[in-house]
């Protein structure tokens, strides 16, 4: 009787027990099948994100174009290989799916992906023995070009397939880096549920400051599939279309720029300097026209990179003796300028509590000069005087704020740093009137010169000319010139270029290294001390930031430059004497100067020719060309015709004045290519526009190479390929 009673009573209990789970199970299902819920997750939208494949639809970055539409930045399509393993995804199908021999594939996959063979066999193994869907290759399988992806596909291997990706390209290299910058796939936060995060980010450069108009909107396209990634019948097809990025033309030209980089890259093998700086402007707009640094770095791998800052923008420094325009610039402006006074040159001592000031030649000095003459032997004595004297400290601060030296420029590029003004004490207000304590940046004196070089208004830099949307020519905002200041008159600009003119080709000038065959050049070099680590300034010849900033022609600056090179190597020149600091500094200014002056067609100084018999040019149009080639020839210009026939056209009008040796081209009817070898860039460029070819250019110098052959017909929109070199290149192979 006992045990039947437990036996009943633990029945109870089960049943009770059975009774509970059953009605919590059927419960918990009916809440289930009513809500369509598990703790807060729709079932309905589970099952349909487990079955359902997103693949994005990338949005195209915008592109970045120089001033004349040349592709500086875009994107190009690469592609990553991976290999299906899953014997099961060949299930129904006449040939194999997958990967079925690896040890072949290994084989033959192996030296076009410059990888060993026991590598990719066993990564295609694992991936077997792990029964995974498909592996990769790593990163010799990523960013193969269309190329190598067609060699690949020519072998028809089981199982191999290709995913197609997007990098940025920067066809020009090492050209413009730290302008440019670069962009690199990065994590993007989405708003759309199933959009993408990856996709290219700017790091540095206008990819960094206008990522956000360039990068554009991913779209995408979700189906609902099979386990084997096949669409359904009815897939539920869902598509969000991209929007493309928008484009960015720069205030850059591609030529300018070439001659910069080209000649930065020789002087920086030749003298190992720490480091370069150089920037081109148009100082009636303020617009650069090409900016670079050395050491740089090649956007297309940035792997190993010395220097990630544009110093232009970025690096202040103690300037040196640039900054005496400045100063001349306050005495004059301020009404209290003799340029024919006389002063004593050498050493300047206000008081005994002031450290003395000496000039450049170790305090010997020349004796009583003039003011003028001062600024053209670059005196620290004088432009301390002038500013202790003459101006007052109080109100040249007051100049140096108006020059706006206290303050960034606002240029369009990133990481922009301002100098600071040093003077607190008044041994610093004396050395900052020769550019030592205070510190700035090579685009803080550039915008600051614009108003010496623009009779007194003061211009904003910029580097962005336009911006556009994708596939559209119209600006959606362009830029003009900015006024920013009128720190000092037209007069006193004018006064001021003077002595920029005499600084460089005056009797005594510092400057005479800088000047040019064509054109007159006005500027002030500079050669600013190191702060040593330890204290004072680094000693040595070479231990100096040799600067210059100059402009020409002179008398109406139409381009403005600033050069600096921190502690080249000097060596000894041909003749056996010293070189000086100012060396490299000159061969790249002149290089770039005289060549861009002539291939923006700035007339060169009138003044150089007016002992020059100038020459008439005739009527050419409709005439016949061997006879207005041979008229012209005897006249004593140099001719080049591209065919027989009436001429179409010239590079000279009815009327010009030229002089003996310029080059005037005749375009005649079915024009033909003629023999440009040993041609000056400029010529070369004037001929093609002449013409009408699309053309592209290598290098740097003189005409070496040409692809159409002279005395073959041409037509507008040709294309002509021109390779450049040194004139003296042949030369020093020799």
């Amino acid at each position: 009787m006992r045990k039947n009673k437990t036996t009943h009573f633990m029945a109870g209990i089960f049943i009770i027990l059975f009774v509970g789970i059953f009605l919590t199970l059927s419960g918990r299902f009916l809440y289930i099948q009513a809500t369509a819920e598990i703790d807060g997750v729709s079932l309905k939208k589970w099952a349909d994100k487990q079955r359902t494949s997103t693949y994005k639809l990338p949005a195209e970055r915008g592109k970045i174009y120089d001033n004349n539409g040349m592709t500086l930045a875009y994107d190009q399509p690469s592609y990553r290989i991976f290999a299906i393993v899953q014997e099961a995804y060949s299930d129904g199908a006449e040939e194999p799916r997958h990967v079925k021999e690896p040890r072949k594939t290994a084989e033959q996959l192996a030296p076009l992906l410059d990888m060993k063979e026991s590598d990719i066999e066993k990564r295609l193994q694992e991936g077997i023995d792990n029964d995974r869907f498909q592996v990769e290759f790593g990163n010799k399988g990523r960013q193969l070009s269309l190329q190598k992806k067609e060699e690949i596909e020519e072998l028809e291997l089981p199982g191999i397939h290709f995913k197609e990706e997007t990098v940025r390209a920067y066809p020009n290299g090492t050209f413009a880096s730290q302008i440019i910058g670069f962009a690199k796939e990065m994590e993007i936060e989405g708003k759309e549920e199933n959009a993408t995060t990856q996709q290219l980010k700017g790091v540095t450069g206008i990819e960094k400051e206008m990522d956000k108009h360039l990068r554009g909107k991913d779209g995408y396209i979700a189906f609902q599939r099979d386990k084997y990634n096949k669409k359904l019948l009815d897939p539920k097809e869902v598509v969000k279309k991209n929007e493309d990025g928008g484009n960015i033309y720069l205030t850059i030209d591609q030529k300018i720029q070439t001659l910069l980089e080209d000649t930065l890259t020789q002087v920086e093998k030749k003298y190992e300097p720490e480091r370069i700086s150089a920037v081109v402007m148009n100082p009636k707009t303020g617009e650069v026209i090409a900016m670079g640094n050395r050491p740089s770095y090649n956007p297309n791998n940035p792997t190993d990179v010395e220097n990630w800052y544009n110093d232009v923008v970025s690096t202040p420094f103690e300037p040196g003796s640039t900054m005496k325009m400045f100063t001349w610039a306050a005495a004059i402006e301020e009404g209290v300028y003799n340029g024919t006074e006389a002063y004593k040159s050498g050493q300047y001592q206000p008081n005994e509590k002031i450290k003395p000031v000496r000039d450049h030649n170790g305090g010997a000095g020349w004796g009583p000069i003039s003011y003028n003459e001062g600024f053209e032997r670059s005196s620290n004595v004088a432009a301390s005087k002038l500013v202790w004297e003459k101006i007052g400290s109080d109100k040249y601060l007051e100049y140096l704020k108006a020059f706006q030296f206290d303050q960034k420029t606002n240029i369009d590029l990133p990481n922009e740093v301002a100098g600071k003004i040093l003077y607190n004490w008044p041994a610093e207000k004396l050395t900052t009137a020769f550019g030592q304590g205070t510190t700035m940046t090579p685009i803080q004196q550039m915008k600051a010169a614009t108003a010496i070089a623009n009779n007194g208004k003061m211009l904003q830099p910029y580097i962005i000319d336009k911006l556009t949307e994708a596939d559209k020519q119209k600006p959606i905002k362009e830029k003009q010139p900015k006024v920013v200041g009128e720190p000092i008159s037209k007069a006193t600009s004018k006064q001021v270029l003077q002595l920029l003119d005499l600084a460089v080709n005056g009797e005594h000038a510092t400057g005479k290294n800088f000047q040019l065959d064509g054109y007159k050049v006005g500027g002030k070099t500079g050669t600013a001390q190191i702060p040593n680590p330890d204290g004072g300034y680094l000693i040595g010849r070479e231990n100096y930031i040799f600067s210059f900033l100059g402009m020409a022609p002179i008398d109406n600056p139409q381009l403005m430059m600033y050069v600096s090179v921190k502690q080249p190597k000097l060596g000894e020149k041909k003749d056996g004497s010293l070189e000086m600091g100012s060396d490299p500094v000159a061969f790249i200014f002149k290089h770039v100067m005289e060549n861009g002056l002539h291939y923006l067609n700035i007339d060169p100084d009138k003044q150089k020719m007016d002992n020059v018999k100038h020459i008439e040019i005739p009527s050419v149009v409709g005439k016949s060309g061997e006879a207005v080639a041979k008229e012209l020839t005897e006249k004593g210009l140099r001719v080049t015709t591209t065919g027989k026939g009436k001429i179409l056209k010239s590079n000279v009008q009815e009327g010009d004045q030229v002089l003996p040796n310029d080059h005037i081209m005749l375009i005649t009817e079915k024009p033909k290519m003629p023999q440009i070898i040993g041609w000056s860039l400029r010529d070369a460029l004037q001929l093609a526009n002449l013409l009408e070819l699309k053309t592209e250019t290598f290098g740097d110098g003189y005409v070496a190479t040409q692809n159409i052959k002279a005395g073959v017909a041409i037509k507008p929109g040709d294309y002509l390929g021109i390779e450049l070199e040194p004139p003296n290149k042949q030369k020093k192979q020799e």
